[in-house]
C-alpha cells in the first residue's frame, strides 16, 4: 500500500472429502491466481505430496486487493502444514517470496517495507528469498532467514538442515557520494553556472538553465551528482523503499547508497512522470526522491505533463487516487531543467543570428507556465563558451567535483544540525513559518528585500525563495547570519523581467 505494508494471513483448508480443486479467494489479481500452478509444480518438484482433494486458500483480510507473486511461498507452506507433511510453529514468523516451478525462490519486490512491518508487528523471524537477504538484513531487531528453495525450508522445519540467519547490514558503511558522468573540472568556463549548481546542491534548490546549444547545460546537469551531499540513513531508507517496491533495486544490493539521478525523455507521459496506472506505482518524481530529476529540453514536454509537477514541487509528495484506493509517495527532488531560448536555439547569441520569427519565439517561451517557473528557485543563463577558453583548455585550472562536494557537504551538515528534531532535511524544504523562524533578517536585509520586491515584482513565493537561497549561500560561507551580500547574490538568480 504505497510505501507502507500490511499483514496478509494465508489460511489453507484441506477437508478430507471433496473433488480435487484448488481455489484462492480474497480479491487476488491475475498474478496471485496463477500461483496455483506455480505452487502445485514447486511442491511436487520438491519431493513433497500435493493433496489430491479440495484445497481452499483464503487471503485475509478479504476486502484488501492482493497483487503480485509474494504469496507463493506462504501458500505452499500452508498447504504442506494443512496436509500434515510438516508441523512447524510459525506464529512468530513472516514468509514471502515468488516460487519457480522447480521450487526455487526468485527475487521478490517490496522486501524492505515488509521487513519493517515484521519488526513493527513484533515478528521474530522473516523468511525471504536468498537473493533478497541483504535487503531485508538492513532492518534491525529481526532474524532474516535466506531461503534458496522450498525443499530447504521443509528440511529446516523438519530439523534436518539449518539455515543460518543473515548478518545485519550497517547502513552508514554503505553510503557514498554519487558517481557522475562528468567532473566539474572537465567543464570549460561557465563559472557562474557552476556556482549556481553548487548553491542548488547545497540547499536542494530547483534550478533552470537556459542557453544556446552546445553551451554545456546537459554536461553541467550530469556532473551535478558528483557534488551532491551523501545520503543520510533516513534518506537512504526512504529511497530504497521506493526502489524496492518498483523492482528497481539491483540484485544482491542492500540499499540505494547514493542520491538517484533520473533523466526522463521529453516524450514521457504524465503517468510515467508522476506515477499512476490501475495499481498506483511511483513515477519519475518519486524515483528521483532525495536526488536529481533532470528535464532536458524543458519546453518540449507536453504542457499538461509539466503542470502535473506543481503539487510535488510545492509539497514534496505526490498523491495518486484510483478506483482501487489512494496512495501517497514521497517526491522531494531537486529539479534541474534545461532549455534553449528559442526553437533554433540562438536567440540572444552574440555570434550566431536567430532564424526564428518573433511569434515563434513567444509561443516557444510560453510553453512553460508562470506558476511552474515561480516554483523554480534558481534561474541561470548559460552563455556559449568563448573560443579562447576552448583553445586554452590545457592551461585552465578548474575546481574538481570532489573539492566542491566537500563545501556542499559542510553546508548540508549545518542544515541537518539546524533542523534537528524536524522533518526538514534542507533549506529548500522550509515552509513560510520555518523561514521566519530560522532565517531572521537584519534591518539592512529587510530594506534590501523590500526594495527588490517592488522593483522586481516578486511574488510571496519568490520572496521566501530568495531568503532560502540567501540562507544556503550563508551556509556555504559558514556564516551564522544572512548578510546583504548573501541577499544580493540570491536576487541575481531570479528571472529577469519578461524572461521565461
Amino acid at each position: 500500500m504505497g510505501l507502507s505494508a500490511r499483514i496478509v494471513d494465508v489460511e489453507v483448508d484441506i477437508p478430507s472429502e471433496g473433488l480435487p480443486s484448488f481455489t484462492i479467494v480474497g480479491l487476488p489479481d491475475k498474478a496471485v491466481e496463477e500461483a496455483k500452478e506455480r505452487v502445485r509444480s514447486a511442491i511436487k518438484n520438491s519431493g513433497a505430496d500435493f493433496p489430491t482433494t479440495r484445497i481452499t486458500v483464503n487471503l485475509a483480510p478479504a476486502d484488501l486487493p492482493k497483487a503480485g507473486p509474494a504469496y507463493d511461498l506462504p501458500i505452499a507452506l500452508g498447504i504442506l502444514i494443512a496436509s500434515g507433511q510438516i508441523l512447524p510453529d510459525v506464529s512468530d514468523s513472516l514468509f514471502f517470496g515468488e516460487l519457480s516451478l522447480d521450487g526455487g525462490l526468485r527475487h521478490t519486490n517490496g522486501i524492505l517495507p515488509m521487513a519493517y512491518l515484521a519488526r513493527e508487528k513484533n515478528y521474530k523471524r522473516v523468511f525471504v528469498p536468498k537473493v533478497n537477504r541483504v535487503e531485508a538484513a538492513v532492518v534491525p531487531g529481526i532474524k532474516v532467514y535466506p531461503v534458496e528453495n522450498l525443499l530447504e525450508l521443509v528440511r529446516f522445519f523438519s530439523k534436518t538442515v539449518d539455515i543460518i540467519p543473515s548478518k545485519k547490514v550497517n547502513i552508514n558503511s554503505l553510503l557514498k557520494t554519487s558517481e557522475a558522468e562528468f567532473d566539474f573540472n572537465e567543464i570549460i568556463g561557465q563559472e557562474a553556472t557552476k556556482r549556481a549548481m553548487e548553491i542548488a546542491a547545497s540547499g536542494s534548490h530547483n534550478i533552470f538553465m537556459k542557453g544556446t546549444p552546445g553551451s554545456g547545460k546537459t554536461m553541467l546537469a550530469r556532473a551535478l551528482p558528483g557534488i551532491l551531499p551523501t545520503l543520510t540513513e533516513d534518506e537512504a531508507l526512504e529511497v530504497t523503499k521506493i526502489y524496492s517496491i518498483t523492482g528497481n533495486l539491483p540484485a544482491e544490493s542492500a540499499m540505494i547508497t547514493s542520491r538517484p539521478f533520473r533523466s526522463p525523455h521529453h516524450t514521457t507521459s504524465r503517468i510515467g512522470l508522476i506515477g499512476g496506472s490501475s495499481n498506483p506505482t511511483p513515477g519519475e518524481v518519486s524515483l528521483a526522491h532525495r536526488g536529481v530529476l533532470f528535464l532536458d529540453e524543458f519546453p518540449e514536454f507536453p504542457r499538461h505533463v509539466l503542470e502535473s509537477l506543481r503539487q510535488p514541487m510545492e509539497d514534496g509528495i505526490i498523491s495518486i487516487s484510483r478506483a482501487k484506493g489512494s496512495v501517497t509517495y514521497p517526491a522531494q527532488f531537486l529539479l534541474v531543467a534545461a532549455s534553449n531560448p528559442c526553437p533554433c536555439g540562438f536567440f540572444g547569441d552574440a555570434r550566431r543570428a536567430c532564424r526564428c520569427l518573433p511569434g515563434q519565439i513567444q509561443r516557444y517561451q510560453k510553453r512553460v507556465s508562470g506558476p511552474i517557473l515561480d516554483r523554480i528557485d534558481i534561474h541561470n543563463d548559460v552563455p556559449s563558451v568563448e573560443t579562447q577558453k576552448l583553445v586554452g583548455r590545457a592551461d585552465s585550472k578548474s575546481e574538481s567535483s570532489s573539492v566542491i562536494q566537500k563545501r556542499v557537504q559542510k553546508a548540508r551538515d549545518i542544515q541537518i544540525k539546524r533542523f534537528k528534531g524536524t522533518n526538514i532535511k534542507s533549506n529548500s524544504e522550509m515552509s513560510t513559518r520555518d523561514v521566519k523562524k530560522f532565517c531572521p533578517l537584519s534591518p539592512e536585509c529587510r530594506t534590501m528585500m523590500m526594495s527588490a520586491s517592488s522593483s522586481m515584482n516578486l511574488t510571496a513565493r519568490s520572496y521566501f525563495k530568495v531568503v532560502k537561497i540567501a540562507r544556503t549561500i550563508a551556509d556555504l560561507e559558514g556564516a551564522s547570519e544572512i548578510s546583504t551580500n548573501h541577499i544580493a547574490e540570491a536576487l541575481q538568480y531570479r528571472p529577469k523581467e519578461n524572461e521565461f
